[in-house]
Parts: C-alpha cells; structure tokens; sequence
C-alpha cells in the first residue's frame, strides 16, 4: 500500500526532528526522554532509592531516564499494552491498563509497597476526531489518578500527560484535591502544535 502525502509529510519531519536525532545519537529510544530530563532537571522528581512507577511505558524512553536516576536502591515498575525491549533495572509487564486482571498483576508486583512517584505518559490510538480522542484520554488520565490514589505514599508526587481540551480542566481540580501543588509543564521537546501538556502534582495529601 502506498503512503498517503501526510504519512510522508510526517515521516520527513519525524527524521529530520532534532530532538529524535539526538535521542538516536544518545541512544534514547524516544524523543520523550528529553522531556522527562527537562521536567526533572526543574523539579527534581526522582532521587536514589525512589519506588517509581512508568505507566504507558512503550518504548522505554522514560524508564531509561528514570532507571538512572533512582539508583543507587530504587525500584522502577512499568507497563504498557506494547512491548518494551528489557532495560537494566527495570520490571515490566506487558498488558492493558483499563484491564482490572492486568491492573492487579501489577498491583502485585509491587508487594505491598508505597509508590514515591507516579509516572504516565500515557496516550489513545488518536482516531483524529478530538471529542472521541479527548474523552479516551481523560478515560486513562481518570485511571491513572485512582491508582496514585490508591499507591501513591503521602508527600509523593505524580506527573502525568494530557491533552488541553474537553475535561482537562475538571481533570486540573481533581489533582489539586489531591496535591498540595499542581503545576502544568510544556517541555521544548514537546512539538508546538501539539496539544499535550503535563500536569505536576506534588506533595500527595495524606
């Protein structure tokens, strides 16, 4: 099958992107990676020893970053629909996150431990039609938010992807509810156009 005009016009300006010559050059399996440096290197999120969790993993670039990071002693748990290519100090599983047998698979890895940070980079299959693609979004983000609800120790933080539109500011409130402080993050390796955006949640009520 032939690729359209638009696949083409993408593909190009995907390899011609700085920031994914860069990573290919560090031998960073994505882009994001740059964006969680960025992130951190402001806000100083993952520390040696951390019990971290990566959710919406696939393909690793971000349990590169944070595997790092947290050693000596850390933990790094992570998970994705995908597959993620085995990286050192990382435990992951493979699975869908809306799928409560996957979810208390995970839940058992963890083995009765309190998460220090909640990561998620999670994102849809975008369709291109944004009431269905903004609504499949807030969907994960929702279920993100039950988990470090549910994990996330007091004093922890969580950062998480979402795209500015329908429920993000309901989505805002909720975090604020339970964080001390909730800030939003536009990294430069995000692309202008893009609507993605992260939100910072720190210092988890208790």
């Amino acid at each position: 099958m032939k690729r359209s005009k638009t696949s083409k016009g993408w593909m190009q300006e995907h390899m011609n992107d700085p920031w994914v010559q860069k990573a290919r050059a560090e031998g960073l399996r994505s882009r994001a990676a740059y964006k969680l440096m960025e992130i951190d290197d402001k806000d100083h999120l993952l520390k040696p020893g951390m019990v971290v969790v990566d959710l919406g993993a696939a393909p690793g670039s971000w349990c590169q970053v944070a595997a790092r990071r947290i050693q000596p002693g850390g933990l790094l748990l992570a998970l994705d629909l995908l597959p993620v290519e085995p990286l050192p100090g990382v435990s992951f599983l493979q699975g869908d996150f809306r799928d409560d047998e996957v979810l208390a698979e995970f839940e058992r890895l963890l083995d009765g431990r309190q998460v220090d940070l909640v990561l998620s980079d999670m994102a849809p299959n975008m369709s291109g039609v944004s009431v269905s693609d903004d609504g499949r979004m807030m969907h994960l983000a929702e279920l993100a938010l039950d988990f470090a609800d549910k994990h996330l120790r007091p004093g922890g933080n969580m950062l998480i992807k979402l795209f500015q539109g329908a429920g993000f500011m309901d989505y805002r409130k909720a975090m604020q509810a339970m964080f001390a402080s909730v800030a939003s993050r536009k990294p430069e390796a995000s692309r202008d156009r893009s609507a993605e955006v992260y939100l910072l949640g720190q210092r988890k009520s208790g």
